[in-house]
């Protein structure tokens, strides 16, 4: 028999929490919860079992347990303008969270504020007015102590767009919803060329339009600031959303809004059924099987096709159970890529995981497709299928060159954010790289109450155990236009969407949001949101920073620094991380290359050293114990024969004199007036705060021809 312990391992308190709480059905054991959400299918069961493949969470718990509960994890619905409409729609959110799901829902269609109504109120309080109807009835609507999921969306063409905006820089408003704005090529454009921007909505009952006229620039502005200051609202890139996936050529189906975390475009009634690929399960030898990989994408789609006719009956309203019988839509995703790249010592964002990535997702793209022709001639093609039409879509001609004679499914990917799966495995979520090698997750649904967990990665253990620093990398280090070419990369192969969020340092320059969204928007996101560090809205994930005590660590908020030492035994790599504020060394990860001694001996005097460290000690009082080892023999014969060797007499002291480097070139990042000498503190006289350091030397880069460049060593990031 396994136990979920030894599934998880027995130190993930975490992981094991999440699977009792929200996965496990009265008191059943490992074996038996296998069996129930598998339906039995073997193959799925194995990579389960391997940790390849995790179904959503709804189907984790609500599969076959014999009751009516949903296993879809969202929905989208529709809202007209009128008062019945109105609470209709928020009847049937009621019955939808009531059956484990969450919701989308679309206000465009609702009349601005001051459009004339037929009631004593005489104008209209307004589309922004009615979220918070939505609000309480999400809140009020639990799911065995999961709270229900909301998201909000409105045009950019709606008049109280900007009241929109601004709903959440109240922090005691919609705090139970999501909140996105559809925005379209025009508008970026108009943005773009600081045109105006004209909005109407036009009441079909009456011939009545309210307009309002904008500055597309100043509400651009507005956006990002909210944006800046609260995380909200995301924005939709509607017309990319529309444009790139299998459906675009159909004149009979409409997307309506999108689910909660917005990674599924959806019509009205539409559900996204998910699953999601742990990419890291797929590194063997620090190599990505894509062979297995691709057999694990067939055996997922099936599987998930498995489930959706099992769960049709299911479905809360009569509008779910036709939209899943017309169209068939499913979410196949991925989530570990943080954890693969690390595995992989690639450095999220560089060149060489872009390309990886691409192939992994034309991989994944094409596979999915394959398995869906198969079950589509073998069971029957989704009711509106057309070969003609599917073929000529951009998604099918970016991917297939032949026209298909079935197809099982109309959307086959989605990207989730994979929250408590991926949580629960102890990997990324995904496309997210590594939040931080330390961070705290917040958590209502296991114990009723918000709790909070403090959790380290796993792979920042292998990472350290295997001498894998490239990819040690965490999201506040990575810069934006890294993050977005990534999401740009996935995209490509993603029929549906991708819910990301980038995660910001606090000190991010408010300006640059801006270029953010544009970017982005350049890019071919179909949506896409921003979270900065010590924002007025709090995180579900957040950097731990704990209150100063002599024997704790005062901040885990790190940024690290490499250098590649020669030594007498060979190459050595010295990654030191330092506290992003105030520059104080925390952690050191030393790493022997293809030569380069004892690796037992550079891991033991790494932990030392960050011992040390941590328990309150200078870098001087470190360097001036490392300085005392004396000179090594192999040292100073390769010193005599090479000259190519570290400053220092022995692998200690090179580390020390390498620490001290990377602290000094820390300090001056960050323009810190006093370097430590000892237990004391001297002047440092004319510190020059670099901006913008260069990843080699750490000198200012300048920029020419378009790319940032380095006078001071060569180097160039765009070579």
């Amino acid at each position: 028999m396994t136990s979920v312990e030894d599934w998880l391992g027995q130190d993930n308190t975490l992981g094991i929490d999440i699977w009792n709480k929200k996965y496990r059905y009265n008191n059943e054991s490992f074996d038996e919860w296998l069996d129930r959400i598998t339906g039995k299918n073997e193959d799925i069961k194995q990579l389960i079992l391997e940790k390849k493949f995790l179904y959503g969470g709804r189907i984790l718990a609500n599969r076959n347990i014999g009751d009516n509960s949903t296993t879809s994890n969202c929905y989208v619905l529709s809202v007209n303008d009128s008062i019945d409409s109105i609470y209709e729609t928020a009847k049937n959110m009621a019955v939808t969270f009531k059956a484990g799901g969450g919701v989308g829902v679309d206000i465009s269609n609702l009349a601005p504020i001051g459009a004339k109504v037929n009631n004593p109120a005489r104008t209209s309080t307004g589309a922004v007015s009615f979220i918070e109807l939505f609000t309480t009835t999400t809140g009020l609507i639990g799911q065995n102590g999961r709270r229900g999921a909301l998201m909000v969306s409105i045009s950019c063409d709606h008049p109280d767009i900007e009241e929109f905006i601004k709903l959440k820089t109240d922090v005691n408003k919609a705090t139970t919803a999501n909140l996105s704005i559809r925005v379209s090529d025009d508008f970026m454009k108009a943005v773009e060329n600081d045109e105006d921007w004209f909005t109407a909505f036009t009441r079909p009952e009456t011939g009545e339009c309210v307009y309002k006229t904008f500055k597309a620039k100043d509400l651009f502005e507005i956006f990002c600031m909210a944006n800046y200051d609260y995380g909200e609202p995301g924005l939709l890139f509607w017309d990319s959303a529309e444009k790139y996936n299998m459906l675009s050529t159909y004149d009979n189906f409409k997307f309506a809004g999108v689910n909660p975390c917005a990674e599924e475009m959806l019509p009205d009634g539409g559900a996204c059924l998910l699953g999601s690929l742990n990419l890291s399960e797929f590194v063997v030898n620090g190599e990505f099987d894509f062979t297995d990989f691709a057999r694990a994408v067939g055996i997922a789609t099936y599987a998930l096709n498995e489930v959706q006719d099992e769960g049709i009956p299911n479905h809360p309203l009569p509008i779910q159970r036709q939209m899943a019988e017309d169209w068939r839509q499913i979410g196949l995703g991925i989530m570990g890529l943080g954890d693969m790249l690390i595995k992989m010592n690639i450095r999220y964002g560089s060149e060489e995981s872009l390309k990886l990535c691409d192939n992994i997702g034309k991989i994944l793209a094409i596979c999915s497709i394959k398995e869906s022709f198969v079950s589509g001639e073998q069971k029957g093609s989704f009711k509106y299928f057309d070969p003609e039409k599917t073929a000529n879509s951009p998604f099918w001609k970016a991917h297939m060159n032949v026209k298909p004679q079935a197809m099982r499914n109309s959307q086959l990917l989605a990207i989730a954010p994979t929250g408590s799966i991926s949580t629960m495995l102890g990997v990324s979520g995904g496309i997210e790289p590594l939040f931080s090698l330390k961070y705290e997750r917040t958590t209502k649904s296991l114990h009723g109450e918000d709790v909070t967990y403090t959790v380290i990665p796993k792979v920042v253990a292998v990472a350290e155990s295997e001498g894998k620093f490239e990819g040690l990398v965490c999201a506040q280090d990575i810069p934006f236009a890294e993050r977005i070419a990534m999401q740009a990369v996935w995209q490509k192969h993603i029929d549906s969407s991708i819910s990301s969020t980038i995660n910001l340092p606090n000190d991010f320059p408010k300006e640059s949001v801006k270029d953010l969204y544009m970017l982005a928007w350049k890019s071919g996101l179909k949506g896409i949101t921003v979270f900065r560090d010590g924002c007025m809205r709090a995180g579900i994930l957040n950097t731990v920073k704990e209150e100063v005590k002599a024997e704790e660590v005062e901040s885990v908020n790190l940024i690290g620094k490499k250098r590649k030492l020669m030594t007498g035994c060979g190459s050595l790599h010295c990654t030191a991380f330092f506290d992003k504020e105030t520059g104080k060394f925390y952690e050191l990860y030393l790493s022997k290359g293809s030569t380069g001694g004892c690796n037992n001996f550079m891991i033991g005097l790494s932990r030392m050293v960050s011992l040390s460290a941590r328990s309150g000690c200078t870098v001087d009082e470190i360097i001036d114990q490392l300085n005392s080892c004396g000179a090594c023999p192999s040292y100073a014969v390769r010193r005599a024969t090479n000259g190519d060797t570290s400053k220092g007499s022995c692998c200690p002291t090179a580390v020390g004199y390498a620490l001290k480097d990377m602290q000094e070139e820390m300090f001056a990042e960050i323009g810190k007036g006093s370097v430590e000498v000892g237990a004391k503190v001297a002047p440092r006289p004319n510190i020059i705060k670099i901006r913008n350091p260069c990843p080699q030397c750490g000198s200012e880069l300048a920029f020419s021809n378009g790319c940032n460049f380095c006078p001071a060593c060569g180097y160039s990031r765009c070579s």
